[in-house]
């Protein structure tokens, strides 16, 4: 498959994040030293403004500590269920592919998920399932090198993509746009499943559950994702010999708990293998599970309506979503389906924080959407 692509350049992983290399490879190129930070109205301007989110990146903020604190509780209070969850899917994956396959993680918030599933493997299968971090850009790609290097060393063998949750369904889009490029250039079959933990938006066949609650990796931003950025894709930085790029914030190692979050999960996997095992084989049988009614979509053009929103992109649905737009994003609102809703208070702590105004919007599929302010006209 890869015959003619023998004498193309590509680049080697570096040594990246406070993960052990025996849990994940990061295919990205380091670019630590250089200053990509922009502060966050500053950053919410130039987005809405055309520049794309990829060339630039959020200040990383210390947490608080009563944000620490919440979430250990919500890991203490979640880890069984994320186990099971992570069990689940995983589960799914060996019934349809057996244990012959290649975990690729779309950074970063798919990274720890794909570490509980190569855990997971290891310790019910004794498989020990090649895994790397790799980069993926709403509105610009995959990375092809990243793939490319994949598919050299794990000759024959199929690439499974893995992200954390789902919200409205973008990453999906752009791997199916993958796959078509993938294919047209280099002649490559490449599988567009994407495998996640929860799916909220309806948007994947292959999940661990599809209730919208809260993921403790989801509460902080590189501290539990191995100290890596978001990812980084800019013509200066990263050249076509080159993975797309991230910064490794090694000064934020002392409240790192990117290793804390996986060891606690993985403690669970003896626990509910039997339990994650007969759900998954529910799951395989149940028609509705292996299709995506995409009800998330639906949803989210009601709050368009309702509320007068021309971008799509300025509605971020989702217990995950929802926590980035509050930590990294200018937010107008929040929506939430109910303020009772167990899943919520780290997002109803963050709300309060920041000053940002809470609804409840009744009849939505996910616990709560954010709502990014629009800086030039809009709703107001």
């Amino acid at each position: 498959m890869l015959n003619h692509l023998s004498n193309k350049q590509l680049p080697l992983p570096e040594r990246l994040g406070s993960y052990s290399p025996d849990d994940v490879v990061f295919l990205l190129k380091d670019l630590s030293e250089v200053k990509l930070e922009r502060g966050t109205e500053d950053r919410e301007e130039a987005i809405q403004g055309g520049t794309h989110y990829s060339e630039m990146l959020p200040v990383e903020y210390k947490p608080t500590a009563d944000y620490l604190k919440l979430f250990h509780e919500t890991l203490e209070a979640t880890a069984r269920k994320v186990a099971r969850d992570a069990g689940i899917v995983s589960e799914r994956l060996a019934s349809r592919h057996g244990t012959d396959f290649v975990l690729a993680s779309l950074a970063r918030a798919g990274t720890p998920i794909g570490i509980l599933m190569k855990r997971y493997f290891k310790a019910v299968y004794g498989a020990d399932l090649p895994h790397y971090s790799i980069s993926i850009i709403r509105g610009k790609g995959i990375d092809e090198n990243a793939m490319l290097y994949m598919l050299r060393e794990h000759p024959g063998r199929r690439i499974q993509f893995v992200d954390g949750w789902t919200g409205k369904g973008a990453i999906r889009n752009v791997l199916a746009e993958a796959k078509a490029t993938m294919q047209s250039k280099y002649g490559i079959e490449l599988d567009d499943d994407l495998a996640v933990l929860a799916d909220p938006g309806r948007c994947s066949e292959t999940f661990g559950t599809r209730e919208d609650f809260l993921i403790p990796s989801a509460c902080l931003n590189s501290t539990v994702s191995g100290l890596m950025s978001r990812t980084v894709l800019r013509d200066d930085l990263i050249g076509p010999d080159d993975f797309h790029g991230a910064k490794y914030y090694k000064e934020w190692l002392e409240d790192d708990v990117s290793n804390l979050f996986v060891d606690v999960v993985c403690s669970y996997f003896d626990e509910i293998r039997e339990e994650a095992k007969a759900e998954a084989a529910r799951l395989e049988n149940l028609p509705e599970a292996n299709v995506s009614s995409w009800q998330g979509m639906k949803d989210i053009a009601r709050i368009q309506q309702d509320y007068g929103i021309a971008d799509v992109n300025l509605v971020k649905p989702g217990v995950g979503e929802t926590t980035r737009v509050l930590l990294r994003r200018v937010p107008w609102k929040i929506l939430v389906d109910r303020l009772d809703n167990p899943n919520l208070r780290h997002i109803l702590l963050l709300a309060e924080d920041r000053g940002v105004p809470v609804e409840v919007y009744p009849e939505l599929t996910y616990s709560c959407c954010g709502i990014i302010k629009p800086l030039n006209g809009g709703p107001s």
